[in-house]
């Protein structure tokens, strides 16, 4: 049976999908088999496995860092917020309907077997489990029947590290508090406190970090300082999304949609010299863009209206009409097209005018597609032409079946298994595709930020560094830096006293 530990926070944000993935590598590089765990995650931001059953974002990076494919057992409940109050409920890979807060409440307690079989499963193949809490065990008033913090932690016998956000401002506050509100014995799983998101001298911080020892009665086992990795992130409060003025050459431009979904797509352009990605929710946000990319979102429906109303369609279709190229990814590409019809009311009902930049239309239907595709794009002319024939990787996530008008184009021809059908839409400087991760394989990424950068005049170099390479980059710089920041020695006890509660 697998060794645990749990990183749970005082917040969302506070870092604990990042510590988590930084212990699972830490964890891979000294020799042991590790998985990550979290029981049930609410994120916009998916994964589809290889099996296509879907799963956080955070989950599948995490296992990326252990050195292993992501498995639906890693997250086997997701909430997909539908709404301010509702959200698509996900067990096991599988959805299993849209619920209000208050439906998913009265619910929550027959999932708990679910999570439990997932976690027994994975702990019976791997010598150490990294589990990662949600929102904050201190949130009162979701106690019952909790099994994502400190029910979770009781369930599976876990010792708790707790992390706070010292870059937010509080943190001593926040972590006193956390402790101080949780019940004496869920005081006592809690085995170190560690401080994320340092800035600064740490000599001056040691004095308060000795105070709060002594008043929450729990050592501080690390200050890990802030440092600009490039990681997925899956958080609404991701930085990436505050992103607003332009600073390179390029200026490409994604819709802050607000149900805006997967935003990890558009992460590979920020690593190419001279481009800048940001994000607009204002039409005076969009400025002079040289691309503007309407992005995945989990309420195609509500999001289209919201585009309409907030003035946002009417100046992407000036853009568009001075001539700047426009594509869609997922809900973005149904939006794009010239209806978008809900016979069954899964979005509410009725149909609604795209935006009408595609010759395509879509409706909306009770299955949904979940698979891992590779593709290619089809030979193109006039505005697309330098894209045709490169290589992309990705996978699809969406209920809506896509037609195309006779005689229009589509993008790509995607390889699902054993067979292939074609994916997306071409029209003049505009392009949709279902594919998530279009982009992250580089081979598409460098014609297109080389298309965009010769309408401009300009001299870019995208060569773009193999990216399975840059991301284990990435989890070893992480890992370099927890190690150095965090007491290694003390967390290995805790896993070994923990195995024995």
């Amino acid at each position: 049976m697998a060794k645990t530990i749990m990183v749970q926070g005082t917040c969302s944000n506070a870092g604990k999908s990042v510590l988590a993935a930084a212990l699972c590598r830490i964890f891979q590089q000294d020799g042991y088999r590790t998985a990550p765990f979290k029981s049930q995650n609410m994120a916009l931001n998916s994964f589809v496995t290889a099996d296509g059953l879907e799963m956080g974002r955070a989950q599948a990076m995490q296992a990326e860092a252990a050195g292993i494919a992501p498995d639906v057992r890693m997250n086997p409940i997701l909430l997909k917020p539908t709404s301010s109050t509702g959200s698509q409920v996900i067990v096991n890979g599988k959805p299993l309907g849209d619920r209000t807060a208050r439906e998913y409440w009265s619910e929550k307690a027959a999932l708990r077997p679910a999570v439990q079989a997932a976690f027994d499963s994975l702990a019976a193949e791997y010598d150490i489990i990294v589990i990662e809490g949600a929102g904050s065990p201190a949130e009162i008033n979701l106690k019952q029947d909790d099994f994502v913090n400190m029910g979770l932690a009781k369930m599976v016998n876990a010792p708790v590290l707790l992390v706070g956000d010292i870059d937010r401002g509080g943190v001593f506050a926040s972590l006193y508090g956390t402790v101080k509100l949780l019940e004496p014995d869920e005081q006592a799983l809690i085995k170190g406190l560690i401080v994320n998101k340092f800035r600064g001298d740490l000599e001056i911080l040691r004095p308060g970090l000795a105070m709060l020892e002594e008043l929450a009665g729990k050592p501080v086992l690390g200050v890990v300082p802030f440092a600009a990795l490039d990681l997925d992130d899956e958080d609404s409060l991701s930085g990436r999304l505050s992103a607003r003025t332009a600073d390179g050459l390029l200026d490409i431009v994604v819709i802050r949609l607000p149900h805006l979904s997967n935003f990890t797509d558009f992460s590979a352009f920020s690593r190419i010299p001279g481009v800048s990605l940001r994000y607009a929710e204002k039409p005076g946000q969009l400025g002079r863009a040289d691309f503007v990319i309407l992005p995945g979102t989990k309420s195609t429906l509500s999001d289209l209206k919201w585009l309409r109303q907030s003035g946002m369609e009417a100046r992407l279709l000036q853009l568009h009409a001075a001539g700047t190229p426009v594509a869609g990814i997922c809900g973005g590409y149904q939006m794009l097209g010239q209806w978008l019809r809900d016979p069954e009311g899964h979005e509410g009902g009725g149909a609604l005018r795209g935006l009408g930049l595609l010759p395509a239309e879509t409706v909306f239907r009770d299955a949904k597609t979940t698979v891992q595709a590779r593709g290619e794009v089809l030979p193109q002319s006039d505005f697309w032409g330098a894209l045709s024939g490169a290589k992309t990787e990705g996978y699809e996530i969406h209920m809506g079946e896509t037609s195309l008008a006779e005689g229009a184009q589509p993008f790509q021809l995607l390889s699902r298994g054993a067979g292939t059908v074609p994916d997306g839409c071409v029209s003049g400087s505009v392009f949709g595709t279902y594919l998530h991760g279009v982009f992250d394989g580089g081979g598409l990424l460098t014609r297109l930020a080389g298309l965009l950068a010769e309408r401009r005049g300009l001299a870019l170099e995208a060569a773009l560094p193999d990216p399975a390479q840059y991301r284990e980059a990435q989890y070893d710089k992480l890992a370099a830096l927890v190690r150095e920041a965090l007491d290694m020695e003390r967390i290995y006890q805790i896993l070994e006293e923990g195995k024995a509660l």
